[in-house]
């Protein structure tokens, strides 16, 4: 009899199999000879949970360009019919979610194609799945894997509809073809231009933000992430590189040299280069490997031979020709080869999960942390995506690590937010506030600062003992009425909240004022920078009391009601020193020559946060003549030898005398050093002296590269010294913590403002210096304005808007766009 139900199970199963087509049936192509469109990968994932019980396949949500995001639940139908219990038990027995559950199974997540022009990954994607449930299926008995076909649908499309315009047919593998060589800006970032592979801590782009609830439902035991990198590389997977972040586990480095190792033994059964432990560490937490890794998972990248530039087929330096069918072939054996490791090892994955959420050995207890409350509501929004614990307090003090004097000392707490590490998340509480990281090894891939309490310019202590929190700190909404007709209203200038606010008056055609000079009205001060809404300018508006009112509602602003305008400190409405913001009319720079991810930054910015219209001018329709249209320019990070040219900056300058204003972010600022007019020249340095190219020259072939770290900054956090009276600064204080990318220094502007600068003393917090680089920081300027006629440079060394974290640099480049040089007002 069991006989019998064993052989008409397997009869019910060949029956499904067979109304199943493989990825070549249904597309009708081999994979790996195409480049499959994202709507047609999607039509092969619903097609194979339409035919099989062995898959659910879901919507998780939507691009900026209205693409599906989705993903597919991939395990046996009897785990299917009880797949929320098993998800539950999973997060219950590592103490995510309360309860007393216990779980038998593994939970794997590959995640592909997170960069668009990676794209034989998404291609793997269905081949994976297809040999799962045709294959493998022994395997999914105790195994939840989790399949992402593409991370990044709006980038993956851009790159194969371009490549399948242009290839060849046959394609052609000369690396010199067209469909090797992609146009500005790629198919690598996604609509925003930012590149989701930075993006997973942050959060600042929808794909993300709607990924991490999906993430944070399931928590997986292991997470890939399907990478592709230069055509002369063959295939890396782990073991990663040092430095690893210190909280990771000995468990996490052992698991994944499991995974190597089995990895190694499919790879050389074919013949398939690859390496291991080098370039790519575990310390940022925002890659697609590291957050996992830091939420408790086995994280790991996966880079194959080809990127953006092998398409279809490429001749490599070496004189092999690499294919698509190959670079498919690769990631399709490490995906199953990962799920292999995962289902052996099913105890002990859920053992040492369960164990990586026991945070009593961290140090610091509690983070503490105070400042406005624009900027604790910021920071508590991120804190919601990653659905970390918060609270707040009512105790009066406390002591430890205080960020902003980088030694021991107390705060004030009274009301202050506290994240603990005494929850599941602990440890990637720590990674987040930490005040250092710590380096076992100064080469890594990417920035070694991020401290969030100086990333959203809040005054923090680190306290090792636990401090009490409730969980809400009250909040009232704010609610403005229509008030009787006096002078107008003043609303005060600090944070984000407010540049928006700004930007839908000006947009509503409401004048609005700042004030360059601080205020006094009833016995009430009012900062620099404050916003003055006036009767008197807005006359014509019989609504104006209204609009101004809902406006304030909608952003949650304070409006001051002023009866009189006649001051208490002299500085009355009608000062000079009480300007009109201009509704400036703004330009950005894009194209060859910029960086496509600080264009990318800058145009979600203007977008998506300050909602205020932008005109992006691509590089080679650029000339100064038609920017008699516009009152502002931003020039993104990049290499302007177009703009440098005589004639070009000749009439860049006219239009600069005669109002304009350029706003020159990151490399930029380099256009500009020592051309005549703009006070600009950069810090000489004693590295070219004859005795230190000597030395460089003596230093051993395998030791140059560690030896050049002198001379690099990899993404610190330094103390600038600010000047909060010059409009630039407005909403600061005397001091700013600001992310250094790198060692370019400039000396103070003789005739301009110097706003943010380093002085003679160099404070570095957090993140690797290089000796020499940091010393060539003394007396350098980093933010500063310099005039020229009636127009102004502004000059931003450091980017503000760098992959859109750091919350308390945005206000600046607010500052610049309507507050910098406002003498020059235009209807």
């Amino acid at each position: 009899m069991l006989r019998y139900f064993s052989l008409l199970l397997l009869f019910i199963t060949s029956i499904s199999v067979a109304q199943l087509k493989s990825p070549a049936e249904f597309l009708g192509y081999e994979i790996g000879t195409q480049f499959s469109r994202h709507a047609d990968v999607v039509n092969y994932f619903e097609h194979v949970a339409a035919e099989s019980d062995w898959v659910q396949y879901q919507t998780y949500g939507k691009t900026y360009e209205r693409r599906p995001l989705t993903y597919a639940v991939v395990t046996s139908p009897s785990n299917m019919n009880t797949l929320e219990t098993l998800r539950k038990n999973h997060l219950q027995n590592a103490g995510i979610e309360a309860g007393n559950g216990t779980s038998n199974k593994a939970v794997v997540w590959l995640s592909y194609n997170v960069h668009g022009n990676e794209a034989s990954s998404t291609e793997a994607a269905m081949q994976t799945l297809y040999q799962l449930i045709t294959e493998k299926q022994e395997w999914l008995e105790n195994t939840i894997v989790i399949i992402d076909p593409c991370v990044n649908p709006d980038g993956r499309d851009r790159y194969t509809n371009w490549y399948n315009q242009v290839k060849s047919t046959p394609y052609n593998p000369k690396q010199i073809a067209t469909e090797h060589n992609e146009p500005w800006p790629g198919g690598r970032p996604n609509h925003y231009l930012f590149d989701l592979n930075r993006d997973w801590a942050w959060a600042s782009q929808v794909e993300s933000q709607q990924r991490l609830k999906v993430y944070n439902k399931w928590m997986p035991h292991v997470h890939v992430d399907f990478h592709e990198q230069g055509i002369n590389e063959p295939y890396y997977f782990a073991p990663a590189a040092e430095p690893y972040h210190e909280v990771i586990t000995d468990f996490q480095r052992d698991f994944q040299e499991e995974i190597g190792k089995n990895h190694a033994k499919y790879f050389d059964q074919e013949g398939w280069l690859f390496f291991t432990r080098e370039r790519f560490d575990l310390l940022y937490p925002s890659y697609g490997d590291t957050y996992p890794t830091f939420m408790g998972a086995i994280g790991m990248t996966y880079e194959q031979a080809g990127h953006g530039r092998a398409g279809l087929g490429i001749n490599t330096d070496e004189g092999f020709e690499l294919t698509l069918v190959d670079r498919v072939a690769h990631h399709t054996t490490t995906g199953l080869s990962t799920v292999e490791v995962a289902k052996n090892n099913i105890d002990r994955l859920n053992e040492s999960f369960k164990a990586y959420f026991n945070n009593d050995d961290l140090t610091y207890k509690s983070y503490v942390l105070t400042g406005h409350p624009d900027k604790i509501n910021a920071l508590t929004e991120l804190l919601d995506l990653h659905e970390i614990a918060y609270g707040f307090t009512a105790q009066n003090s406390v002591n430890g690590y205080r960020y902003g004097t980088n030694d021991s000392g107390s705060m004030d707490s009274t009301g202050a937010l506290v994240v603990s590490t005494n929850q599941p998340k602990g440890k990637m509480v720590k990674v987040l506030f930490e005040p250092d990281a710590a380096l076992s090894n100064p080469l890594t891939y990417d920035i070694t600062a991020w401290s969030l309490p100086q990333a959203y310019g809040l005054e923090a202590v680190a306290s090792t003992r636990l401090v009490p929190a409730n969980s809400s700190n009250n909040d009232v909404r704010v609610v403005n009425q229509v008030g009787p007709q006096g002078a107008g209203y003043i609303v005060t200038w600090n944070s984000l909240k407010d540049a928006q606010f700004l930007s839908d008056l000006l947009q509503q055609d409401i004048k609005v004022r700042f004030s360059e000079k601080e205020l006094r009205f009833n016995g009430k001060a009012y900062p620099r920078g404050s916003l003055l809404l006036t009767k008197s300018d807005n006359r014509s508006r019989q609504d104006f009391q209204q609009v101004v009112a809902t406006t304030a509602n909608t952003h949650g602003r304070t409006l001051h009601a002023i009866a009189s305008s006649f001051s208490d400190n002299g500085t009355d409405f009608g000062s000079p020193d009480i300007k009109l913001v201009p509704k400036n009319r703004i330009a950005v720079l894009q194209g060859e020559g910029t960086s496509s991810l600080s264009y990318g930054s800058i145009w979600h910015f203007f977008e998506q946060q300050l909602k205020y219209p932008v005109t992006s001018i691509n590089t080679s329709d650029f000339n100064p003549s038609a920017m008699q249209q516009f009152d502002v320019l931003v020039m993104p990070s990049g290499w302007y030898r177009s703009v440098a040219s005589e004639d070009t900056m000749k009439g860049l300058k006219d239009w600069i005398r005669s109002g304009g204003k350029v706003i020159a972010i990151g490399n930029a600022v380099s256009t500009f050093s020592g051309e005549d007019g703009f006070d600009l020249t950069r810090n000489s340095t004693d590295d070219t002296s004859e005795e230190n190219s000597e030395e460089t020259e003596l230093i051993p072939y395998d030791q140059r590269e560690k030896s050049m770290l002198n001379n690099f900054i990899t993404g610190s956090i330094y103390k600038l010294k600010m000047d909060p009276s010059h409009p630039m600064a407005f909403g600061y204080d005397d001091t700013y913590f600001s992310l250094k990318l790198g060692s370019t220094s400039y000396s103070y502007l003789e005739n301009g403002y110097t706003v943010g600068y380093i002085s003679d003393t160099v404070e570095s917090y957090s993140g690797f210096s290089g000796d020499t680089a940091k010393n060539g920081l003394k007396n350098s300027m980093v933010f500063g304005e310099a005039r020229m006629g009636r127009g102004s440079v502004v000059y931003m060394v450091d980017d503000v808007l760098f992959r859109s974290f750091w919350e308390n640099g945005k206000l600046l480049f607010v500052n610049s766009l309507f507050f910098v040089n406002s003498n020059v007002y235009r209807l």
